[in-house]
């Protein structure tokens, strides 16, 4: 017996010594440690596909953060809903030295649904844990299963998740029968797959990862998949939440998510189709009959998140959103297609990666289900295909706006899926265009008036004070606008929604004590409204692209009306830069007591070599210093 409890004993002491050899921080390669606020220490992804309806994950993973910038990096979130099931969550952490300072399990999670403030209806729920640790470095190693009852969706493999983190060990393992065909897409990815033969008959594919420098973050760097390493596993035939299917490209895909997931759900009731007949009954013109019913569908309906059935990828049946007034960018678009069906007219339900920072298209060679996550309208008109989103009760027919212009989308049709590209919002569309008559008194006060126009992505700048009360409007008008005691005395905004979609707003205002008036001079900032204050970080041995994701043109012109008898006391402003980038002017002219100011900022979007980024920061340093000009007048 006594033998017995010694070698359990000796058994303990072993693990903890190896746990300690394992995770003692300073064991971790010196040259993985610039940029890095944590370091992977071993993650092994593993997915095993044993039948149609079965998928296994394992996560088992060790990372150690390095100093409190790295601490969301120990958070473990994992999803679950009532086809994704968790087992056997355990894990531990350890101290600098790599000696254990706590354990955890599954009932240390908080367990909250994955919803938001505008989902209605959400299955999906997330279990998370974040240890309570403020000594740096710790180690945290866990590991968990969860099983599928689906073989559509396989997450993707990141071996290095983002900036900050570096890796000294990944893989990546997916198993399955030798009759369940897969395709794989690889991004960044160094070596080749292994493609094996387990013990279990299984074949299996991995990819392996080792010694990963951190990224650093780097302004205006691209979408993180085109510099980091990422993996994307898509099945040929599978089953998903008890519907079968079959695809190898987009245009078998779209033909299952038309037959399976979206026709037969756009029956009207006789009321409703009589509704739709009547309302364009005088008009001809096929778009215009279009703009009518998106129309009324925007007054009719409300936009609510609802992520439920079918893994939150069917719509509702458009005869319930005809009831119930809602519905989410799914049910929207399809409660349209079948009010555009009752006045004849074709439309296409869209898939789209949707994204105000990043234009992301989905891949033209590598068709897969998870890549969208909106959906859009297209009207395929002869000669004149137009777009619309069905979830904005404010939105003009006909366009898009930032989030989903200029990328790859696929259309699911009766004839099956095809891609096709959003319009692009250019420099030359996206257009802020302002012009502005002040008068400063004596005593240095301003008033005037200012009249701002919007245009392409630019349209919807002023959305969000539409339907705010006038006090609000007021307000935050104050907060957009960097004039030092503003007050606003009239503003008037209009939208006009017709084929090249403008924003109007003129504003009447006052400041009190603009300039700075005394013996005889005056000081006020040239630029009062459209300042960049901010210069781009510097960053020296960049490594990523540079990526300007939204080209613009703005263009001020500010008419000061002065007190008779002003000159300038320094040299006037008079900037010019022009860079493959985009194009900077303003300039100043004092004529009697008439002083007129020019700024024109362009930014022209694309992705440009790393060795552009000093003058990028140059060029927006010109613009900040330009801003910042204060003019100066004597008598």
């Amino acid at each position: 017996m006594r033998s017995i409890l010694i070698s359990c004993l000796l058994l303990a002491l072993s693990g903890v010594a190896k746990a300690q050899e394992i995770y003692n921080a300073d064991l971790i390669p010196k040259d993985l440690l610039p940029y890095a606020s944590a370091v992977i220490r071993n993650k092994e992804v593993s997915i095993a596909v044993k039948d149609l309806y079965n998928t296994t994950y394992y996560i088992k993973e060790a990372i150690t953060v390095l100093n409190k910038n790295g601490d969301d990096m120990a958070r473990i979130v994992i999803e679950h809903d009532k086809s994704n099931i968790i087992r056997n969550i355990k894990g531990a952490a350890y101290n600098e030295f790599g000696k254990q300072i706590k354990k955890f399990s599954e009932g240390d999670f908080d367990d909250v649904s994955a919803g938001n403030d505008f989902s209605l209806f959400e299955d999906t729920r997330l279990k998370h844990f974040l240890p309570a640790i403020t000594e740096y470095p710790y180690t945290i190693a866990y590991e968990y299963e969860t099983r599928s009852r689906q073989t559509l969706n396989f997450k993707e493999w990141y071996p290095n998740p983002g900036v900050g983190v570096a890796v000294e060990k990944s893989s990546f393992t997916f198993s399955c029968k030798p009759d369940f065909k897969i395709r794989y897409n690889e991004n960044n990815i160094p070596g080749s797959v292994e493609i094996n033969t387990n013990p279990a008959g299984l074949k299996t594919y991995t990819w392996r990862l080792n010694n990963l420098k951190a990224i650093k973050d780097e302004p205006l760097s691209p979408y993180y998949e085109k510099y980091l390493s990422c993996v994307k596993i898509a099945p040929e035939n599978f089953t998903y939440y008890g519907i079968s299917g079959a695809f190898t490209n987009w245009k078998e895909l779209g033909k299952w998510e038309y037959d399976k997931l979206i026709a037969g759900r756009q029956e009207l009731s006789p009321e409703t189709i009589e509704r739709v007949k009547e309302i364009t009954k005088d008009i001809t013109d096929p778009k215009l009959k279009a703009k009518k019913i998106y129309e009324y569908m925007q007054a009719k309906t409300h936009y609510i998140s609802v992520q439920v059935g079918i893994g939150g990828n069917q719509p509702f049946l458009a005869s319930d959103v005809d009831k119930q007034n809602y519905g989410d960018c799914k049910a929207l678009v399809n409660y349209t297609q079948a009010l555009l069906k009752a006045a004849n007219i074709e439309s296409y339900y869209c898939v789209v990666e949707a994204n105000d920072d990043y234009k992301v298209s989905l891949l033209h060679d590598f068709a897969s289900l998870e890549q969208g996550n909106h959906i859009i309208l297209c009207l395929p008109f002869k000669n004149d295909t137009t777009w619309a989103d069905c979830t904005s009760q404010t939105m003009p027919f006909g366009y898009l706006g930032g989030f989903t212009d200029d990328r790859a989308v696929l259309a699911c049709t009766p004839e099956g899926g095809k891609l096709m590209h959003t319009p692009k919002y250019s420099v030359n569309d996206n257009i802020k265009s302002r012009k502005a008559n002040f008068l400063i008194e004596e005593n240095g006060n301003l008033k005037g008036n200012m009249v701002t126009t919007f245009r392409g992505a630019d349209y919807d700048y002023r959305d969000q004070l539409i339907n705010e009360p006038l006090a609000e409007k007021y307000k935050m008008l104050q907060k957009i606008y960097p004039i030092n005691n503003l007050d606003i005395d009239n503003l008037d905004l209009k939208q006009d929604k017709g084929r090249e979609p403008v924003t109007i707003e003129n504003i009447k205002l006052h400041a009190r004590d603009y300039a700075t008036a005394a013996n005889g001079k005056y000081y006020f900032m040239l630029n009062p409204v459209n300042r960049q204050t901010t210069p781009l970080r510097r960053i020296r041995n960049r490594l990523n692209d540079v990526y300007i994701n939204r080209g613009f043109t703005d263009e001020d012109e500010v008419i000061y009306k002065l007190p008779e008898g002003l000159r300038l006391e320094k040299e006037p402003l008079n900037v010019s830069i022009e860079k493959p980038f985009g194009k900077f002017t303003a300039t100043m002219q004092l004529k009697g007591n008439q002083l007129v100011y020019r700024r024109k900022f362009q930014l022209i979007d694309g992705t440009y070599n790393k060795d552009v980024y000093q003058d990028l920061v140059d060029f927006y340093q010109t613009v900040v210093d330009a801003d910042e000009y204060t003019v100066s007048l004597m008598k």
